[in-house]
């Protein structure tokens, strides 16, 4: 007889995610669950699609989606911050992905510390779980992208903050 996992939101994101009591990041408020299918996601794009020219999306998404209460943790704040800055230049700028990796280093050589910036309250963004059951590359290059727009969008009252630090130019 075999048990049915059960679920529970995750507390960055929200993601109904399998319960588990596995390992997390040092800073990244991630459930133990949801750090898992991140795992197993990652594991997937290096593997299965051989390092796939989304990871860039896949990474600042997650990142920008846990971002807990940064107030006392200056790694925490610098994550979501520059996860954010990417995604500003990937889709609103439309640079390259390697460009826009060669960018953050150039922010964060520039700033060493960022402020706190509220999380969304009602996200409706998608989340790791929507992008997990890809069919192929295809369909995991389209479900990164969209779930890229949506966290994106769900920082919207950021934008021009965020894009300020991104470009040096305010909008």
């Amino acid at each position: 007889m075999s048990e049915r996992a059960s679920y529970a939101p995750c507390s960055g994101c929200g993601a109904p995610v399998p319960q588990s009591e596995g390992p997390t990041h040092k800073y990244v408020v991630a459930s133990p669950g949801c750090w898992a299918v991140y795992g197993t996601l990652l594991a997937r794009e290096y593997g299965d699609f051989h390092y796939p020219a989304v990871h860039r999306l896949t990474v600042d998404a997650y990142m920008a989606q846990h971002p807990g209460n940064a107030e006392h943790d200056r790694r925490q704040r610098q994550s979501v911050a520059v996860h954010l800055c990417a995604l500003c230049l990937a889709i609103e700028g439309g640079l390259p992905l390697p460009q826009v990796t060669e960018e953050l280093g150039r922010l964060t050589r520039q700033r060493s510390d960022w402020p706190l910036l509220s999380a969304p309250l009602s996200p409706h963004w998608l989340t790791v779980v929507d992008v997990i059951g890809a069919a192929d590359l295809a369909d995991h290059t389209a479900r990164v992208e969209r779930w890229a727009r949506s966290v994106w969008e769900a920082w919207a009252p950021h934008h021009a903050t965020i894009r300020q630090w991104a470009t040096g130019v305010p909008r």
